[in-house]
C-alpha cells in the first residue's frame, strides 16, 4: 500500500535526513565541501525522481518520486521556515567584539558589494538578454547573495586564519539582508511594470535596514530581560531563543515593512553580546550546541530540497542560455574583485578598518559561492503568477546555472587555493610559541607518564621505551625553539596580556556558575574582560590598561544615582548601584589574586622571567588598587562587607559540594536516589542564600563625621542635627571634582580616599580628614586649579550654600578649618592618609595611583625592546 499525505512527507524528510547524515563523513573523506556534495545529492535525487515518473518500468516508485518532486514547500516556506533560523544562528556564533573592528570591511562586502554586483551583472546581461533592464538587475540581486556555509566549512577543515573566517561569515550575515531588500524592490517594479525611482528606493532601503536593526536589538534585549526574570529554568530560557528569530522576522517582514533578515540578524548579535553574561555557562553551551544542530538540519535540508528543483529549473535551457550564464558569472567575479581590490585599500588608508592582506582578498573573491538562498529567490520568481513566462525562464535558468558554476568550480578548488596561498599556516607568534609550548608541555607529560607507569605497574621495558620517545620529542622541540629570538619583549607582553584577559574571562564564567551572583555585575565584568582582550590585541599594554580603567570608573547609571542622592537625598538608586559595585570590586579582587598566581605558575615558564616581571607588575598594581578600594568600603561598611564575603564563600562551598556528589555518582559510590536527595538538600541551602543583602548607604554617617577633625568640638546633638544635610559621594580614580575657573558648587569632606589639586607650580595632596573647596565656598571665588580624586574614596559632600550657613551657625567649624589649613602647609606628602585611624596610618599606594590616574606611558613599566631600555634577562 502506498504511503500518502502527511505520512509521505514525514517519511521523505526522514529519508533526506539519512542522506544528509551520510553526506558529512563522505565529504570529509573526499575532502570536498559538504555543501557541494549536498547540492550534488539533491540534483541526483531530483533528476532520478523525474526519470522515475517518465519511465513505465518503475511505477512501483512513482509515489516516492511524486512526493519528492511535489514537496509541499514553496519559496515562501523556504524563506519563512529556514531563513530566520539560519540567520539567527549565524549571528549567534559570531564573536561580535572581534568583528566590531572589521565593521567597515563587513559593511563594504555586505552592502556595497551587493549593490555593485547587482548593477554590474544587470548591465552586463542587458545588451544580450533581450529583456528590460529591471529584469536583468533583478537577476543580479538574486545571485548577489553569498553562502558562507561551504566557505567557512572549508576554512575550518584546513585551519585557515580565524580573521578570514570572521570576514566571510560577517559578510554573509548581512548580504542576505541587502540582497533580499534589493530583490523585493526590483520584483515589485517588474510585476507592476513601473520604473524605479533611485531616491525613494534608497530611502526605503535605509528605513527598512535601520528599523530592522532597532527592532532586532529591542526584541533581543526584551528576551534577555525575560530570561533574567524567570530565574534558573534552562528549558524555558532556550525555548525563548527559539521563538525570538521567528517573532522578530515575521513582525518586521509582514507588519512593519522592515527587513526580517536584518531583524533576525541583529537579534542574534544582541544575544551573542549579552548571552554569556545572562545565561548560566552550562545553559549557554547547550544553547549553542542546540542551535548548531538545528541549523545543521535546516541548512542541509534547504540545500537538498532546493537542489532537487535544479533539473526542473533547467528545463528548456539553450546554448545561448549557457553563454548568458558564463557572462553573468564573469561579471559577478569582476564586480567582487573590483570591490575587494579597489575599495578595501581605501578603508585601510583612511584607517576605517585594519588592512586586509592580498592572499585574503584573492580568497574572498574566489570564495563568493552562491547557494540555497539564491535558488529560493529564483524559485520565488518562477512561482510568481505576475511574472511572464520569458522572465521566469530567464531568471530560473541563469540563476541556477550561476549557482552550479560557483559550487562545482569555485567550491571544489577553494581548498587548494587556500593551501596554495598558505593561509592554513600559523601566525608568526603562534609559530614561535608552538615549539616553546610543546617543549614545556611534553616535559610535563613525560614526568607524569613516568609516575603513572610506576603507579600502575607497567613493565620497565615498556615504560622506558615510551618515556625515552617523549624525551627525544622534548629535545627536538627544544632544539627547534626560536621563541626568544623570534619575538621581542613587546610582542611577548602583548601575548601575555591577551592570555591573561582570556583567563580572566574563563574564571568569571566559572564563577558565574555559582547561583546567587548578580547578573548585572557578571555582565559588566565579562564585557570589560572582553574589552581588555581586544585592547591588548590592538594596542598591547596600553589597550589593556585603558580597558581596565574603564571597568573601574563608575558607570553612567552610578553617576546618575549619585546625582539624585546628592540633589534630592533619595538613596534607593545609589544603594542599588553600591550593592553591585561592592560585589564587583570584591569579585575583581579575588580574580586578580588568581591571575597573579596563574601568571607566576603557568605563564612565566613559557614567556620568560622578564615578561613575567612586566606583566606581573601591571597585575600587582591592579591588585593594590582593588585592595585599597575594598578597604575604603570595608572601613565604613564592615558588617555588609563580611556578610557579602561570607555569602560568596558559602556559594562556592555549595557548588563544590554539588560537584563532589556528581563525582561520587559517576564512580558508582552512591545511587541515583541518594544523589537526587543530596542535590535537593544543596539547592535548599542555596535558596536560603538567595535573599539580597541589605545595604544602608548612610550607616554610621554621624560616626564618620565625628572622626573628621573639622567637626571637632561639636556636640552629639549638633552632629545629629546637621548629618541629614550631607550626602555620600563615592569617588573613582581620576574623577575631576573641580575645574579651574569654574564656580565651586560642592564642598567635600574626605572620609576615606585621596585627592590632589594641580597648581602650575606645585601639587597639593589631600587625604582622610581634609576638606576640599571650603576656602572657595567661603570667599565665593572660582576654583583656582583642577582637583581630581586619586583613589576610590568616600567623601561627605554638601552644597556651598548650606556650607556657608553651617559655618555661620557653628563657628567651631571655621576654627577647625583654619587649623587644618595651617597643618597641611607643614605636613609632608608621606603624612597624607588614605584611610582614617589612630592605630595604623595607611600611606597611599603610588603604584595603584599611577595605574589609576597617570598617563599610560607613565603608568606602565617599560619593556626591553622600547627605546632607551636595557635588555633584561629572559627565561
Amino acid at each position: 500500500m502506498a504511503v500518502t499525505g502527511l505520512a509521505a512527507v514525514l517519511l521523505a524528510i526522514a529519508a533526506l535526513l539519512v542522506v544528509v547524515s551520510a553526506v558529512q563523513p563522505v565529504a570529509r573523506r573526499l575532502e570536498i565541501s559538504e555543501t557541494v556534495l549536498l547540492a550534488l545529492a539533491g540534483i541526483v535525487l531530483g533528476g532520478s525522481a523525474d526519470l522515475v515518473l517518465r519511465s513505465s518500468y518503475t511505477e512501483l516508485f512513482n509515489g516516492a518520486a511524486e512526493t519528492l518532486l511535489d514537496f509541499p514547500l514553496n519559496s515562501e516556506a523556504f524563506l519563512l521556515i529556514f531563513l530566520p533560523a539560519l540567520v539567527f544562528q549565524g549571528a549567534l556564533a559570531i564573536d561580535v567584539r572581534r568583528l566590531a573592528h572589521e565593521t567597515a570591511t563587513v559593511l563594504l562586502l555586505a552592502v556595497v558589494a551587493v549593490v555593485v554586483s547587482t548593477a554590474t551583472i544587470g548591465l552586463a546581461l542587458f545588451p544580450f538578454a533581450g529583456l528590460p533592464l529591471s529584469v536583468c538587475l533583478l537577476l543580479g540581486a538574486i545571485v548577489a547573495t553569498t553562502d558562507p556555509s561551504a566557505v567557512a566549512g572549508i576554512f575550518r577543515d584546513i585551519g585557515a586564519s580565524s580573521r578570514l573566517t570572521r570576514l566571510v561569515e560577517g559578510e554573509a550575515l548581512l548580504n542576505d539582508a541587502a540582497a533580499i531588500s534589493i530583490f523585493s524592490l526590483l520584483l515589485a517594479a517588474v510585476t507592476s511594470h513601473h520604473s524605479i525611482a533611485p531616491g525613494s528606493a534608497l530611502l526605503e532601503f535605509l528605513v527598512s535596514f535601520i528599523g530592522a536593526i532597532v527592532m532586532g536589538v529591542l526584541f533581543g534585549r526584551l528576551t534577555l530581560l525575560m530570561i533574567t526574570t524567570i530565574g534558573a529554568a534552562p528549558a524555558a530560557e532556550i525555548t525563548l531563543t527559539v521563538a525570538l528569530p521567528y517573532i522578530v522576522y515575521i513582525l518586521c517582514d509582514e507588519f512593519l515593512g522592515f527587513s526580517g533578515v536584518v531583524a533576525a540578524a541583529s537579534a542574534g548579535l544582541t544575544m551573542s553580546v549579552y548571552g554569556p553574561s545572562t545565561f548560566r555557562p552550562q545553559t549557554w553551551r547547550f544553547l549553542n550546541e542546540l542551535w548548531q544542530q538545528l541549523v545543521f538540519w535546516a541548512g542541509s535540508l534547504v540545500f537538498v530540497l532546493a537542489s532537487m528543483l535544479v533539473p526542473r529549473l533547467l528545463v528548456g535551457m539553450t546554448r545561448w542560455d549557457c553563454v548568458l550564464i558564463l557572462l553573468a558569472t564573469g561579471a559577478g567575479l569582476l564586480a567582487r574583485g573590483a570591490v575587494v581590490f579597489g575599495l578595501l585599500p581605501l578603508l585601510a588608508a583612511t584607517r576605517l578598518s585594519p588592512p586586509v592582506p592580498t592572499p585574503f582578498k584573492i580568497t574572498m573573491v574566489w570564495g563568493g559561492l552562491r547557494g540555497a538562498i539564491t535558488l529560493a529567490l529564483a524559485l520565488a520568481v518562477t512561482e510568481n503568477q505576475h511574472v511572464s513566462t520569458p522572465v521566469a525562464h530567464f531568471i530560473g535558468i541563469i540563476a541556477t546555472g550561476f549557482v552550479l558554476i560557483t559550487l562545482f568550480v569555485n567550491g571544489t578548488t577553494l581548498r587548494y587555493l587556500v593551501l596554495f596561498l598558505k593561509l592554513d599556516q600559523l601566525s608568526p607568534i603562534d609559530q614561535a610559541l608552538r615549539h616553546q609550548v610543546l617543549g614545556i608541555g611534553l616535559g610535563e607529560v613525560r614526568d607524569r607518564t613516568s609516575e603513572v607507569a610506576e603507579e600502575l605497574g607497567f613493565s620497565r621495558a615498556v615504560s622506558d621505551t615510551v618515556i625515552s620517545q617523549l624525551g627525544r620529542q622534548v629535545e627536538e622541540e627544544e632544539q627547534a625553539n626560536t621563541f626568544d629570538t623570534a619575538l621581542g619583549d613587546r610582542q611577548r607582553v602583548t601575548l601575555a596580556l591577551i592570555v591573561i584577559a582570556n583567563r580572566e574571562r574563563s574564571i568569571l564564567l566559572d564563577l558565574f556558575r555559582i547561583q546567587g551572583l548578580s547578573r548585572p555585575v557578571m555582565e559588566t565584568l565579562l564585557r570589560s574582560a572582553e574589552a581588555m582582550v581586544d585592547g591588548a590585541r590592538l594596542e598591547g599594554r596600553f589597550g589593556y590598561v585603558r580597558a581596565l580603567r574603564r571597568r573601574l570608573r563608575p558607570s553612567l547609571r552610578f553617576r546618575l544615582a549619585q546625582a539624585i542622592h546628592h540633589r534630592f537625598h533619595f538613596d534607593q538608586p545609589l544603594m542599588s548601584c553600591m550593592t553591585e559595585r561592592f560585589e564587583m570590586l570584591m569579585i575583581s579582587y579575588f580574580v586578580s589574586l588568581s591571575l597573579i598566581r596563574f601568571m607566576r605558575t603557568r605563564m612565566e615558564p613559557t614567556l620568560g622571567s622578564r615578561i613575567g616581571e612586566i606583566v606581573g607588575e601591571v597585575l600587582e598594581r591592579q591588585r593594590k588598587l582593588l585592595y585599597e578600594a575594598l578597604q575604603t568600603l570595608r572601613l565604613h561598611y564592615q558588617g555588609y562587607s563580611e556578610a557579602l564575603e561570607m555569602r560568596l564563600l558559602q556559594q562556592v562551598s555549595l557548588r563544590l559540594e554539588g560537584e563532589e556528589y556528581d563525582s561520587l555518582l559517576s564512580e558508582s559510590l552512591i545511587s541515583d536516589e541518594l544523589h537526587r536527595e543530596l542535590h535537593r538538600d544543596v539547592e535548599r541551602r542555596r535558596g536560603h542564600l538567595g535573599a539580597p543583602l541589605v545595604f544602608n548607604i548612610k550607616a554610621g554617617i554621624e560616626a564618620r563625621m565625628r572622626a573628621l577633625p573639622v567637626f571637632r568640638g561639636l556636640s552629639d546633638d549638633a552632629l545629629h542635627a546637621i548629618a541629614p544635610q550631607f550626602s555620600i559621594h563615592f569617588t573613582s580614580p581620576g574623577e575631576r571634582l573641580y575645574r579651574r575657573g569654574r564656580r565651586v558648587r560642592t564642598v567635600y569632606f574626605i572620609s576615606a580616599g585621596l585627592a590632589e589639586t594641580h597648581f602650575p607650580e606645585h601639587d597639593v595632596r589631600f587625604g582622610a580628614g581634609d576638606v576640599i573647596g571650603a576656602e572657595e565656598a567661603l570667599s565665593r571665588m572660582p576654583a583656582r586649579a583642577v582637583t581630581r580624586s586619586l583613589q576610590f574614596g568616600q567623601f561627605l559632600s554638601i552644597s556651598t550654600r548650606r556650607f556657608r550657613r553651617l559655618v555661620a551657625e557653628y563657628p567651631d567649624i571655621l576654627a577647625n578649618l583654619d587649623e587644618l589649613t595651617r597643618a597641611r602647609h607643614t605636613t609632608e606628602r608621606s603624612g597624607v592618609m588614605l584611610l582614617p585611624g589612630d592605630s595604623a596610618v595607611l600611606t597611599p599606594s603610588d603604584d595603584a595611583i599611577a595605574l589609576a590616574t597617570a598617563d599610560l606611558s607613565d603608568a606602565l613599566p617599560e619593556t626591553a625592546d622600547e627605546p632607551g631600555h636595557r635588555q633584561g634577562p629572559s627565561a
